[in-house]
């Protein structure tokens, strides 16, 4: 269930096989009769083993309500293994962000892993998505993240699917500039940063970053090379992403084809009337010269 765009506003719910994430985010959803009818209704549809809140502590204090701590709401279970157009995952309610993985970006992983080949960079890697998706087509996969709890998740991922990735911890902003700096080339390079433009204050502090990253990923891109580039940022607009990752290219000196232009997976449907559905923008390119 994705809050508003599903009727719910406030309530997030992520079915990993038998066991649900859950995320509540407004007072009128908070309210002990409301929380008590959401987990009876989940568990007479979904028949689930375990029921675990994820708690963004920064929202319920935006929002005024009270501290509350992650934990089972029903049930015993909260970790499982989970497929992804055939890859697998493990999912632990109690760790990662969100409600444990980024379903959104699901139908742009095998959108991505078409056009994946030769030696290929995921920056922020997160547990894998991308690169494990990409690793069957690529001769060589790096994944790089600033957190290592979401690297050892990635890494029992890969060991799960049988798939070698490299896994760097770093800071991607300094990653890119030294790897651009020396000279690496790569074939594939995804760019899946997380929201730099939570307002409209932060902005041009957004755009900058969102430029820095694709203008150091396509200097290190060869002829024909893929960029696939993402930004989870709702006050940053299609056509100004497009602009953004069109600057860089410019600066670059490099000419880019977009192949395709995509959005969320189906299961997070849009609003014509609550814009804040559409969020998520996912570019995939190639270099032409």
């Amino acid at each position: 269930m994705f809050s508003e765009a599903d009727f719910l506003p406030g309530l997030i719910v992520d079915r990993y096989n038998d066991v649900l994430g859950v995320q509540i985010l407004t007072q009128a959803m908070d309210a002990e009769p409301v929380r008590g009818a959401v987990v009876e209704t989940l568990v007479e549809e979904f028949k689930p083993a375990g029921i675990f809140e994820r708690v963004d502590a920064r929202i319920r204090e935006l929002e005024q309500l009270p501290a509350r701590a992650a934990g089972l709401m029903w049930g015993q279970k909260s970790s499982t293994v989970v497929s992804m157009n055939g890859v697998r995952f493990l999912h632990d309610g109690k760790e990662g962000q969100k409600t444990g993985a980024f379903l959104d970006q699901r139908e742009n992983y095998a959108a991505a892993a078409q056009y994946a080949h030769g030696e290929a960079l995921d920056v922020f890697c997160y547990q894998g998505g991308f690169a494990l998706h990409m690793a069957p087509k690529c001769s060589s996969v790096t994944g790089v993240d600033s957190s290592r709890p979401a690297l050892e998740m990635a890494d029992k991922n890969a060991a799960l699917n049988d798939r070698e990735v490299e896994w760097i911890e770093g800071n991607a902003f300094d990653l890119l500039k030294d790897y651009a700096s020396a000279g690496r080339q790569y074939d594939t390079i995804v760019l899946d940063p997380p929201a730099f433009a939570k307002t409209k204050r932060d902005l041009e502090k957004a755009f900058r970053g969102y430029k820095e990253l694709n203008l150091r990923a396509l200097k290190m891109l060869r002829p024909g090379g893929i960029l696939v580039t993402c930004s989870c940022s709702f006050h940053v607009s299609p056509p100004d992403f497009v602009g953004v990752v069109a600057e860089a290219a410019r600066d670059a000196h490099k000419s880019l084809r977009l192949l395709e232009s995509r959005g969320q997976a189906k299961d997070h449907p849009i609003l014509l009337d609550v814009p804040e559905t559409s969020y998520l923008k996912c570019l995939i390119a190639t270099i032409t010269s």
